[in-house]
């Protein structure tokens, strides 16, 4: 909430490490929720990063007691992409078996260029 910076280089090793992780998962993930245990699923983020820190604020952060899976769409629209996708893979890296993310449609070129999240990630 204090809108710091952290350096390029710092944000480049979240992307690689969570990229390496991505690339030894399945395609197709298989969610187990023991009935004693509980999962939180949320969809949409669009680049709303004051909501993700809401959404972790009411319902915790990502932890091995307390796992997520997030629906895709996390950019475009809102003004802050980059730190709410910076967010989720530090999130991923932390925390990789308690973090499931799921491509949406707004992750594709085509769409990142219409609705702003190329221009705000190469700003």
């Amino acid at each position: 909430r204090a809108q710091c910076t952290i350096h390029a280089r710092y944000a480049w090793q979240i992307v690689d490490t969570a990229m390496e992780m991505f690339k030894t998962e399945e395609t197709l993930v298989s969610v187990e929720v023991p009935l004693d245990r509980h999962i939180t699923v949320c969809g949409d983020v669009h680049g709303q990063f004051y909501d993700l820190l809401n959404i972790f604020e009411v319902n915790g952060v990502p932890a091995e007691d307390n796992p997520y899976v997030f629906n895709g769409d996390f950019v475009d629209r809102g003004s802050f992409s980059v730190e709410v996708v910076l967010t989720l893979l530090a999130f991923k890296c932390a925390a990789p078996e308690s973090m499931i993310m799921i491509r949406g449609n707004h992750e594709s070129q085509m769409m990142n260029m219409m609705y702003g999240f190329h221009a705000e990630a190469v700003a």
